[in-house]
């Protein structure tokens, strides 16, 4: 069995996907690679095919019709055989010796493991000649196994992405992880509906994931993120139905979803009122109100947050509030 599964869920990816596969060979004898074909139009099948001919004791190419990014990280979870998995989009690379140094610590924390593993990831954003690493230092211990108790709070611009957590495979299968087919931003729900089933962890500060930023067409692109408003608002509804957060017993794991929870219903509250229309205004309403009937603890867990506040205001106060917390947002999610 390989320590780590790096699934790379993969549509129409011809022109980068090579970068992101050779970003790992480097650490090969410890990895299975899973290229999930999502039904692409383009050489994205054959591309993973040839790879898998050339490391056929690393990597499987997995073909299925088109079912977006979700369809394809369940495909990999139910298909990956290493003890961690990991997700690594086709257009986003890992840095090669700090996936060596992660491979060897995985490897030190023996057969016990840990939950969830965390790294940094890193903003990299050519057109700007722009590299921008989140790290968690100042919030999580480094080096050594903890839990839930141990961590200190995030800052506002700080979130657990896809792109910093490995997940112990036992615990994606625990949870029951089934993400929805043919909706974006999925990855907030890889990273929240596990949480409760977490319970050891490690932080090793190292900037692994690289995450590449800047084409027109990306799903965090903000004309983009509003065209597709409706998928955000039902991946935040998802996220108030998927987990009670108020009965969790860990105060941290508590403080914690609720702050990422808050993170999304700013984003979507945000792209709503960005979009200014009558109908995006009505969703921004219902969204709240759907918040209040299914959690009432939690919207008023939210409420008394600073960012929760700001969403509610109205008027001149409310809009100059509403463009700081934009520019929160803008942090955390980099849809600029």
């Amino acid at each position: 069995m390989k320590l780590l599964t790096v699934a790379i869920p993969s549509y129409n990816s011809e022109a980068y996907m090579a970068h992101a596969i050779e970003s790992l060979l480097g650490s090969k004898e410890d990895l299975e690679i899973l290229i999930i074909d999502d039904g692409s139009k383009d050489r994205t099948g054959e591309i993973g095919d040839d790879y898998q001919r050339k490391y056929p004791d690393t990597i499987r190419c997995i073909h299925q019709e088109n079912g977006g990014h979700g369809a394809a990280v369940n495909t990999g979870i139910r298909n990956a055989t290493g003890k961690y998995y990991k997700v690594l989009d086709s257009d986003d690379w890992f840095d090669g010796e700090a996936l060596k140094k992660v491979i060897s610590t995985l490897k030190s924390l023996g057969d016990e493991g840990v939950d969830m593993f965390i790294v940094n990831y890193v903003y990299d954003k050519p057109s700007d000649h722009r590299h921008k690493a989140i790290h968690y230092w100042n919030a999580l211990p480094r080096n050594k196994v903890f839990h839930w108790y141990d961590m200190r709070p995030l800052l506002p611009s700080q979130n657990l992405l896809m792109h910093s957590v490995i997940y112990r495979l036992d615990v994606l299968k625990r949870c029951g992880l089934e993400l929805p087919k043919h909706t974006f931003y999925v990855d907030n729900l890889f990273v929240y509906e596990p949480l409760p089933y977490v319970d050891t962890m490690y932080y090793l500060d190292v900037n692994l994931y690289h995450y590449f930023i800047g084409r027109a067409d990306q799903s965090v692109n903000e004309s983009v993120m509003i065209g597709r408003i409706d998928q955000q608002i039902a991946v935040n509804k998802r996220m108030i139905d998927a987990v009670d957060i108020m009965s969790l017993k860990s105060r941290m794991l508590r403080y914690y979803m609720i702050h990422y929870l808050t993170m999304i219903t700013t984003v979507t509250t945000v792209l709503l009122t960005k979009a200014g229309t009558d109908e995006a205004l009505a969703k921004r309403v219902d969204l709240w109100n759907y918040l209040q009937e299914k959690r009432p603890e939690e919207y008023h867990a939210i409420r008394r947050t600073l960012l929760g506040n700001a969403m509610r205001l109205h008027g001149r106060r409310g809009n100059k509030v509403m463009m700081k917390a934009y520019a929160i947002a803008q942090r955390i999610f980099d849809f600029n």
